[in-house]
């Protein structure tokens, strides 16, 4: 109740829409078997309900957590609507959903686009696929009306997947891309543009709070800034170039020694990635200094560790944000604490860094599409 009426308290900004996110846990971490996954979704129905204030535009859904660090939201697809679960990524420009002619089992664990059923849908004979971190997909485009709360996109192009790869455990049933349009396997516009084009968003701009309570929602917001989210000014970072979400990092460090990043680098913020992500020896290197120990596919340390280890800091256009060992180690399904770092699994030319959910949970973000620019601040 309190955050719906803090949410009431802002509606008053006349084109800001925000959609609360879900902070999930991939299903193979939070429930193991299928019939486990089918009682758990029968316990824990969940439908779409959307309260909206009159000159507002401001869309609320209710929230859905199963813990940890993947956030989705809800949007529409279809008339008359059919409701999706996607993850808002920054990292990729695609929109795509499970097709229901997709029989594979990634496809058929997750609500599926019943093409027939909508009166507004056209497909076209274009096919395209995407490659992620996590897996892969493989689809057609087509053109629909999409709604992300108050916002509406008529004959908007979207992905149906034909075929998935790696997702036969995520409980997204798919991905909204908010990177520019130049970074789109499809080719397609995607939404964001479009509802630029429109006039719909007056703002060029969207943001996102990443709640680490539990019992509050996360939100996406577009045509503006809530100020309530964030504490202090926001500091802006130019883009290295306009087209994809890369901001120049000047280092990482920790107890004042540089430890990586030692002459600049790349920082990718990435809202579809979980975790901190580097060159291989390098996250290494960062593991061997807080005293990780590899054990399968993650490196675990001792939970008593999260009271002494220092701040790891990342210095970006100057400014120091830093990561406190509280954010950096987290706690398995059985109560051992393991470290946030990965390595990245391709090999960027030039030293890359990726700073997914668990760095935007400590720092509100803005995403400037009109001054190709990120924004960046405490989260409250």
């Amino acid at each position: 109740m309190k955050w719906l009426v803090l949410l009431w308290l802002v509606a008053f900004s006349e084109c800001i829409v925000k959609i609360p996110l879900r902070r999930v846990k991939t299903m193979r971490k939070t429930l193991s078997g299928k019939h486990m996954l089918n009682n758990f979704l029968k316990e824990h129905a969940y439908r779409l309900s959307q309260i909206s204030f009159r000159g507002s535009n401001l869309t609320i859904h209710p929230l859905r957590n199963i813990k940890d660090v993947v956030y989705m939201g809800s949007i529409t697809i279809g008339t008359p609507p059919q409701e999706f679960q996607v993850i808002f990524d920054t990292g990729s420009s695609d929109l795509w959903v499970p097709s229901d002619i997709c029989a594979i089992t990634p496809c058929s664990t997750h609500n599926r686009f019943r093409h027939l059923q909508s009166s507004t849908f056209r497909i076209t004979n274009k096919t395209f696929s995407v490659a992620y971190e996590s897996g892969s997909m493989k689809g057609v485009v087509a053109h629909d009306t999409v709604r992300i709360g108050d916002l509406v996109s008529t004959d908007q192009p979207f992905g149906l997947s034909m075929a998935e790869y790696g997702f036969e455990d995520v409980t997204f049933d798919g991905i909204l891309g908010l990177n520019y349009p130049n970074v789109s396997f499809s080719g397609a516009i995607p939404i964001f543009d479009k509802l630029k084009n429109e006039g719909a968003i007056s703002e060029l701009v969207f943001a996102f709070y990443l709640s680490t309570d539990k019992q509050e929602g996360s939100v996406v917001m577009f045509g503006g800034v809530d100020h309530r989210y964030y504490e202090g000014e926001l500091n802006w970072v130019p883009l290295i170039q306009a087209g994809d979400w890369i901001v120049h990092m000047d280092r990482i460090s920790m107890r004042r020694e540089v430890i990586a990043c030692s002459g600049g680098c790349e920082a990718v913020v990435d809202t579809g990635v979980s975790m901190i992500k580097g060159p291989g020896i390098l996250v290494d290197n960062i593991q061997e200094l807080i005293g990780a120990r590899p054990r399968g596919s993650k490196h675990y340390v001792s939970c008593s560790a999260v009271n002494t280890l220092p701040p790891i800091i990342f210095t970006i256009n100057g400014v120091n944000y830093q990561v406190p060992a509280q954010a950096y180690i987290l706690k398995d399904s059985r109560g051992y604490c393991y470290t946030i770092f990965e390595e990245i699994t391709v090999s960027p030319s030039t030293e890359t860094w990726i700073l997914g959910n668990i760095f935007l949970r400590l720092y509100f973000s803005v995403f400037d599409r009109a001054n190709d620019r990120i924004g960046l601040a405490r989260a409250v």
